[in-house]
């Protein structure tokens, strides 16, 4: 190791990753300190019930990361990153056993929600389809770090977008379409009434359109082996279990760069109160089964889908989301997530498998048990699921933190998506990624563009750093 690097990264997240391998292509020296055993943050792959088994401890499905300006940018493929795509990129079935979809295809999509709807929703996606990569650069790029390559299809989804969820359903006339988009909305636990949240459904609805909603082949563990494997090519270092707990911990470096919490940076660095107004959202209970056969549900077009969405109506899932945001009590009927990558992946389980995982809200740093009532939501739309269940591996809040610093309180997002913390964060500022000390710098997802495995955080902060390094 050089006497003294340009650049250490502390955190081996997608978005510390992906800092990292930006630095090192632009020819800096770089070294990157992860505290657990192996890279991945929430991007791993693990044996959490039975031999055989391979799970995702958290994200499984990746419509941001297949998306990603970032991840599109760099020869990730090279180095084994494969995607493999479900015939549907995602169903959510109601209770009478039928299901809307959303497809690849805006026709199929629209058609799932009735006649009445249907020329709504094509209305609404239409006009932004074709623009799709440069818009996505366009927003994951903001703030400051690049001037809009499309201003006018930027402003226009704004004015989309910016306006609660709760406004945008108006345009629909019945419930299905509603239903699936407040789920949409809810994969990042804001409340539908919430400013910008129309913009976050709109977003999964149009990476569906675009690029799909992919599984990586083997787990989400193969996106971060091969960011780690460039960038070990690139030059760059990476070690494992080694935990920082403060700065004098690293080795000497014209730059830091912290893929954590504001909490941890705050408190590794010596920043006292400055992330003290950040605030943390709700948390979320997790269950990986091991299965002995395939999900049953009841509607055809979940059992051909990437990820399935479960609430009742957008009602029920509303109240799941307020529940988890503004009450202590988990919800009695909480909003579901679930993944079943061996549908299209036969490698993640032992053949005639399958592996599967749910998540429902809860609140900030809950500590009860959500089992029996994810399992009662799932046995709704999939009779007999418990009777497939060979293993389970539940996580809570408590657990989830455990095992993942920067998801404090059980908060997957690392900070509340909500109000103007949805935009800007970590604080009010036009320089997201500066600290007080104009050598340390935050990467990670409590910066924008915010949660999701695309590395754009990373990307992001890449630029400033550089910056500050040409100029040093």
């Amino acid at each position: 190791m050089p006497s003294m690097l340009d650049a250490v990264v502390v955190g081996a997240g997608p978005n510390g990753l992906t800092a990292a391998v930006e630095l090192a292509r632009r020819g800096f020296s770089v070294a990157l300190f992860e505290a657990k055993g192996t890279v991945g943050g929430g991007a791993r792959t693990e044996e959490l019930t039975l031999p055989g088994f391979r799970h995702d401890p958290c994200s499984a499905a990746h419509p941001l990361a297949v998306s990603s300006p970032a991840f599109r940018g760099l020869p990730l493929e090279r180095y084994g990153l494969e995607w493999l795509h479900p015939e549907l990129p995602m169903a959510h079935p109601f209770p009478d056993g039928t299901a809307a979809v959303l497809s690849r295809s805006v026709g199929e999509t629209a058609a799932s929600f009735g006649p009445r709807d249907a020329g709504a929703y094509r209305r609404l996606v239409t006009p932004f389809l074709h623009r799709w990569d440069t818009l996505v650069r366009d927003f994951m790029s903001l703030p400051l770090t690049a001037l809009p390559r499309d201003p006018v299809t930027l402003a226009r989804f704004g004015l989309v977008g910016l306006p609660p969820s709760t406004w945008l359903a108006r345009r629909f006339r019945d419930e299905r379409a509603r239903t699936l988009f407040a789920g949409l909305v809810a994969h990042v636990m804001a409340p539908l009434s919430g400013f910008a949240t129309s913009a976050i459904g709109l977003v999964f609805a149009l990476a569906a359109h675009t690029r799909g909603w992919p599984v990586a082949r083997g787990g989400s563990q193969a996106i971060s082996d091969a960011l780690a494997a460039y960038l070990r090519e690139l030059g760059g270092t990476v070690h494992t279990d080694y935990e920082v707990k403060r700065l004098d911990d690293l080795p000497p470096a014209r730059a830091y760069v912290f893929d954590t919490s504001p909490t941890a940076l705050a408190r590794i660095a010596g920043f006292g109160d400055h992330y003290a107004r950040y605030r943390y959202g709700p948390g979320v209970f997790k269950i990986d089964y091991a299965l002995d056969g395939p999900v049953p549900w009841t509607a055809p077009e979940a059992r051909r889908a990437g990820t399935v969405q479960i609430g009742a109506d957008s009602a029920e899932i509303g109240a799941a989301l307020r529940a988890a945001s503004r009450e202590k009590h988990a919800p009695d009927a909480p909003f579901l997530i679930t993944v079943q990558p061996s549908v299209v992946d036969p490698t993640r389980a032992p053949e005639g498998k399958h592996v599967f995982w749910a998540y429902g809200h809860v609140p900030h740093g809950w500590t009860g048990d959500l089992t029996d009532a994810i399992e009662r939501q799932l046995e709704r739309f999939a009779p007999g699921f418990r009777d497939r269940v060979l293993a389970r591996a539940t996580a809570g809040p408590p657990e989830l933190a455990a095992r993942n610093a920067n998801y404090v309180g059980g908060d997957i997002a690392t900070g509340a998506v909500s109000g103007l913390q949805t935009l800007l964060r970590p604080k009010l500022s036009l320089f997201p990624y500066a600290t007080p000390h104009p050598a340390v710098f935050i990467c990670s997802q409590a910066t924008p563009p915010g949660p999701g495995v695309h590395g754009m955080p990373g990307h992001n902060a890449a630029k400033a750093v550089w910056r500050r390094l040409r100029q040093t």
